[in-house]
C-alpha cells in the first residue's frame, strides 16, 4: 500500500491431504466454474476439520473462497474458530476479507489475532480499504495496529482518518496514476509497466499541470487504442469533475449517479490532486445508506447476526419507548370519549380500522418523500409541490375507502351515522396521512435531522391521533 508515484517534468495453492472438505460451486450456463458459495454443510466441515486437528483439509477448502465468502464463512463459525482458520490459512488469507467483515465481528478477530498480524494484513490493503478498516477499531485497537504499520502506510492511514467521516476524504484511495500533459502514450504505458506504486485496478489516467491540480483525464481504454506518439494532451478529456476532500459522500454518490462516472478525482483546498473515489466504493456507500435509511424507519439502527442480546436490546429501547410515550397520547385521545364508546359498543370494534388505514397510507407517502429527499428528486420549493400531491392522493384514497368502509359499517351497525361517521374519519385520517406524509420529512430536512430516523414515530402519533379523534369527536356530535 503505497501512494501513486507524482509525475515528474522529466520524462520517464496446491490442494492439501487430508479428509475432504465438499467446495459447492455454482456452474454458469456456459459451463464455466466460479468460486464456491458458502453453505451449512462447508461450515459444519471446516469447524470439524479445526477441532480435529486437520488444518489441511480446512485450508483447501477456505482459500478456494472469494474474500467476501471468507467473511461470511468466518461471521458463521463459532467464535473460537475464526482466530484458528486465520492462522491456518497463514499468507494464504486474503487481506480484502476485513473490508467484507461485520464491525463486531473485525473487532473480535484483531483482539484475537494481535495488532501484528492485523497490520501485516492492512498493509496489503489499498489506501481506501485500510482506512476503513482501522477507522472502525476502538480506540486502543486502533492505537496499536497503527504503531505496528510500516512509516508509510501508517502515514497514509493517519492521513484519511484526519478527514471528516463520511467524507470523500474518508473515502478516497490514495493510489492513482497521473502524468503531464506532454507525455506520450509511449511514455505513459512504459511508466505504469515500470512502475511498482501503481493501484491493483485503475481506469482513468489524470493528467496534472505543474502545481499537481487536475487538467484533464484520459480513459484507459482510450490512451491503449493510441498510436505511442500522440501526446496524453491530444487525446484527453479537458472536462474534469472533480470533489474536495470534505464532500460529503452522499454527494459524491450523487454525481456518480447523474453522470455515470466510474472514478471521480479528489482534490484540497488548493486544488491539488490528492486521490480518486471510485465506483465500489459508492456502491458500498448507496448500500448502507438504503439499508440504514429502511432501518431507520422501522426505528432500529444496524444490526448484525454477531452483536450480543444486550446491545440489540439497548440499541431498539429509545425508540421503542418514544412509541410508547406517543401510543400513550393516543391512548389520552380516546379516554376522552370513554362515555361515548360505552353507549356505543360498535366504535370500540371500528375505530382502530381508521388509525390503521391512515397509519398505513402515512407510510407509504413517507416512503416516497423518504426516497425522494435521498435521490435528489425534491430541491427548494419543490417540497410543496409533494406535499400537494400527496395530499390530494389522501383525499381520492379517502372517498374510495370512506363509500366502501361507510357501506360495511352501515350493513354490519345497521345505522347510517356509524356508517357516515366511518366514511368522514377515513377522509379526514387520508387526507392528514397525505398531508403529515410528505410534510414531516421534509420540514425534519430542513431542520437539519435525517428524515428516515424519526419520521415514522411522528407519522404514527399524527395518524393516530388524528384518527381517534376524528372517529370519535364525530361519534359523539352525532350519535349523543
Amino acid at each position: 500500500m503505497s501512494e501513486g508515484a507524482p509525475a515528474s517534468d522529466v520524462r520517464p495453492g496446491a490442494a492439501a491431504a487430508g479428509t475432504a472438505i465438499a467446495s459447492p460451486r455454482v456452474s454458469l450456463a456456459t459451463g464455466e466454474e466460479v468460486v464456491p458459495t458458502v453453505t451449512s454443510d462447508l461450515v459444519d466441515g471446516i469447524e470439524n476439520a479445526i477441532e480435529s486437528g486437520d488444518e489441511a483439509a480446512a485450508r483447501s477448502a477456505a482459500a478456494a473462497l472469494h474474500a467476501a465468502d471468507l467473511a461470511d464463512l468466518l461471521l458463521r463459525l463459532r467464535p473460537e474458530s475464526r482466530p484458528a482458520l486465520v492462522r491456518i490459512l497463514g499468507d494464504g488469507l486474503d487481506p480484502d476479507v476485513f473490508g467484507y467483515l461485520d464491525e463486531d465481528v473485525r473487532d473480535a478477530l484483531v483482539a484475537q489475532i494481535g495488532p501484528t498480524a492485523t497490520a501485516k494484513l492492512v498493509a496489503e490493503l489499498d489506501s481506501d480499504d485500510a482506512v476503513y478498516v482501522v477507522e472502525d477499531l476502538d480506540a486502543e485497537q486502533k492505537r496499536r495496529v497503527l504503531e505496528a504499520l510500516p512509516l508509510g502506510d501508517r502515514a497514509l492511514i493517519e492521513q484519511g482518518l484526519a478527514f471528516k467521516e463520511e467524507s470523500a476524504g474518508r473515502l478516497m484511495q490514495r493510489e492513482l496514476v497521473a502524468v503531464r500533459e506532454f507525455w506520450t502514450v509511449g511514455e505513459t504505458i512504459d511508466y505504469m509497466r515500470a512502475s511498482a506504486d501503481l493501484p491493483d485496478d485503475f481506469y482513468n489516467i489524470f493528467v496534472v499541470d505543474g502545481q499537481w491540480r487536475p487538467i484533464g483525464v484520459v480513459p484507459l481504454s482510450r490512451l491503449m487504442r493510441t498510436r505511442r506518439p500522440v501526446t496524453v494532451a491530444d487525446i484527453m478529456f479537458r472536462d474534469v469533475r472533480t470533489v474536495s476532500v470534505d464532500t460529503d459522500q452522499e454527494e459524491v454518490a450523487f454525481l456518480f449517479r447523474r453522470y455515470g462516472l466510474v472514478e471521480v478525482p479528489v482534490v484540497e483546498a488548493k486544488g491539488r490532486l490528492v486521490g480518486v473515489v471510485t465506483f465500489d466504493d459508492l456502491v458500498e456507500v448507496v448500500e448502507e445508506k438504503a439499508s440504514e435509511d429502511a432501518l431507520h424507519l422501522a426505528g432500529v439502527e444496524a444490526d448484525a447476526p454477531a452483536r450480543d442480546v444486550l446491545r440489540t436490546a439497548a440499541s431498539r429501547f429509545t425508540w421503542l419507548f418514544v412509541n410508547l410515550a406517543t401510543a400513550i397520547l393516543a391512548s389520552a385521545v380516546i379516554a376522552l370519549f370513554e362515555e361515548t364508546i360505552e353507549r356505543t359498543v360498535a366504535l370500540a370494534v371500528l375505530m382502530p380500522i381508521v388509525a390503521s388505514m391512515g397509519g398505513n397510507a402515512g407510510t407509504q407517502t413517507l416512503a416516497v418523500a423518504v426516497r425522494a429527499l435521498a435521490t435528489r428528486q425534491v430541491l427548494g420549493g419543490e417540497g410543496w409541490r409533494l406535499i400537494a400531491k400527496e395530499t390530494m392522493v389522501g383525499t381520492l384514497n379517502g372517498a374510495s375507502f370512506a363509500l366502501v368502509c361507510g357501506a360495511v359499517a352501515w350493513a354490519w351497525t345497521g345505522s347510517v351515522a356509524i356508517g357516515s361517521i366511518m366514511g368522514m374519519a377515513l377522509v379526514a385520517n387520508l387526507v392528514v396521512a397525505g398531508l403529515a406524509g410528505a410534510a414531516i420529512p421534509l420540514a425534519l430536512e430542513r431542520a437539519g435531522v435525517d428524515p428516515a430516523i424519526a419520521s415514522g414515530v411522528f407519522l404514527t402519533t399524527v395518524t393516530d391521533v388524528v384518527g381517534f379523534f376524528a372517529f370519535l369527536a364525530l361519534a359523539t356530535l352525532l350519535l349523543l
